[in-house]
């Protein structure tokens, strides 16, 4: 283990901030295919780019010690929760997720804290032409940078989020020290097949020899495709759902607290995971699970860390847009479900919210199966529909329309934010607003103005 925690807080403090940072960001948008703001054209099936990047800037990704998650749904929320409990053990954690929500920073951490804006821009700066000469796409340009900083910094280990996929994720030029899929379910059907088997995999393809691979809770169908891919790379395979005993003792709309009985060692009391659902409890398993590979691996983790890193994850991690409670009277609840399975998951939380009348803004891309989500989306007493600021965003009024062949109606606003302020003075104290359905309607919500205006 280093001894140093992270990045001095310097590294990351630019209260002027970098003066060609904005620019610099605005370019990357610009000028390199970006799937999460222009759709199918930015994907790439293939790993070239990315070994020619990572060969080119002396093979980054070699150079440190990584952990690497795949799954439809929980992949965030397990690689949020495994960063802040190995932080709370004192290690120095790299952290790679997307999309970001407000700032691109978010997508690249050390111990929480985002990468700075001058690295960001010196790596473009210093990388132009190699960007050109290989074509990169935005999301392997990050994926590449990301790697770059991991290893200037000397991370313990890397937590690293695949994008789409597995096999052909640009991430998947590690050699891990374990893997992760969290879960399996229909979304991207157009780049990952059309059925739960396709799907598996190309989620099974971040499975290596001899590196051992968790699996979450997936459906059988997915199970059996998963299962002879790891017997077929020899990859040891470790079912979550089946290892992992705990007891639930409470369990609300704010969390779970929970006992773990572990083998061969006390149960563990006290533990409290801030992120609340029977899905997380699941993604909870998962990150059990591996906690467990890791101290075979000689990355132990104490009692107090495991108590500490799942209370605190959010604190630790920057882990924002999955079931927010910013406000009460009314409550305003924000969650980034945006696929079948998430919003299946969100419903009976919000079912466990007190209130009188439900107002749901919500948002989607224009390439999205409306008809397949939209009856997912909770019975409301009004809709308001908003199109995100991105060039994939749906004309909210196509929006509106495809609702109303669900039973979903409302009103259709200028942005997400003056949809969440419509809803908001429309409510009384004992009503709720929630923002959900797609992560580019969470990216656009202010935060902090909303809980200072909660407090």
């Amino acid at each position: 283990m280093t001894q140093a925690q992270g990045p001095s807080p310097d590294a990351f403090a630019q209260p002027a901030g970098h003066p060609a940072y904005t620019q610099t960001v605005e370019e990357l948008f610009r000028r390199l295919p970006m799937y999460q703001r222009q759709g199918p054209m930015a994907y790439k099936k293939d790993l070239g780019n990315i070994r020619a990047l990572c060969q080119a800037l002396g093979r980054p990704h070699h150079r440190f010690r990584s952990i690497h998650i795949a799954g439809t749904n929980g992949k965030g929320s397990v690689a949020h929760g495994l960063a802040s409990v190995l932080q709370a053990s004192g290690y120095k954690i790299g952290l790679y997720t997307s999309p970001h929500l407000k700032d691109f920073r978010e997508r690249i951490r050390c111990n929480g804290q985002p990468i700075s804006e001058a690295d960001v821009v010196g790596f473009v700066e210093r990388n132009k032409r190699l960007l050109e000469q290989v074509q990169a796409s935005f999301f392997e340009v990050t994926v590449a940078m990301a790697f770059e900083r991991f290893a200037a910094w000397n991370v313990d280990v890397a937590v690293v989020e695949t994008g789409l996929g597995g096999r052909l994720d640009s991430t998947n030029i590690l050699h891990p020290l374990l893997s992760v899929i969290t879960s399996i379910g229909l979304d991207h059907q157009q780049f990952l097949g059309n059925t739960l088997p396709l799907i598996a995999r190309e989620k099974a393809g971040i499975a290596k020899p001899a590196v051992p691979l968790v699996l979450g809770a997936v459906p059988s169908e997915a199970e059996t495709v998963i299962v002879d891919h790891t017997q077929r790379v020899s990859a040891p395979l470790y079912r979550a759902e089946q290892a992992i005993r705990i007891e639930v003792q409470e369990q609300d709309f704010r969390g779970t607290r929970l006992r773990w009985i572990r083998p061969g060692q006390a149960a563990l009391d006290g533990l409290h995971f801030a992120l609340a659902g029977e899905h997380q409890v699941h993604n909870l398993r998962c990150i059990l699970q591996a906690g467990l590979l890791l101290e075979e691996l000689g990355l132990p983790i104490s009692d107090a860390a495991w108590r500490e890193g799942l209370l605190h994850l959010r604190e630790r991690t920057g882990l924002r847009g999955r079931w927010d409670i910013l406000q009460e009277k009314p409550w305003l609840l924000v969650d980034g479900a945006h696929n079948r399975e998430g919003l299946r998951a969100m419903r009976p939380l919000l079912d466990q919210v007190p209130h009188k009348r439900l107002h749901v803004v919500t948002a989607s891309v224009a390439d999205k199966d409306l008809d397949m989500v939209l009856p997912e989306f909770p019975a409301a007493d009004a809709y308001y529909f908003a199109r995100p600021d991105i060039p994939r965003g749906l004309d909210a009024f196509s929006l509106q329309q495809a609702a109303a062949r669900h039973g979903l109606h409302g009103a259709v606003y200028p942005s997400v934010v003056q949809a969440i302020d419509a809803a908001l003075d429309a409510s009384s104290p004992e009503d709720a607003v929630l923002v959900c359905g797609s992560l580019f309607a969470v990216a656009e919500v202010p935060f902090e103005r909303y809980e200072k205006q909660g407090r």
